[in-house]
């Protein structure tokens, strides 16, 4: 792989998008990833936006967390990459939810 294609932005690149879906800000919330079971707040995921859509992935072993594209009149949206995404109930009270 080139070094070109090793760049990528961190989570809080996906907020804009993310906030179409979620009535609170994602990249505060904690995700596990399901290959190696690390616990980091998606801010600190590696996003990959030279795609068709975004890409979320593991900051520790690269596996895929989160996909989103935007397919006009549809978002889609796969979650399958983490085994969970957590938030502390200050973050629901900060975002009015």
């Amino acid at each position: 792989m080139s070094s070109q294609s090793d760049a990528y932005l961190d989570g809080n690149a996906a907020a804009g998008e993310l906030n179409r879906i979620f009535a609170f800000d994602i990249t505060a919330a904690q995700g596990q990833c399901v290959r190696c079971g690390a616990k980091r707040h998606f801010a600190e995921a590696h996003l990959y936006v030279e795609c068709p859509g975004i890409v979320a992935r593991c900051p520790v072993c690269g596996q895929v967390l989160l996909r989103l594209v935007n397919a006009g009149k549809r978002l889609l949206l796969d979650l399958r990459g983490m085994a969970y995404l957590a938030l502390s109930p200050s973050e629901f009270e900060d975002s009015g939810v």
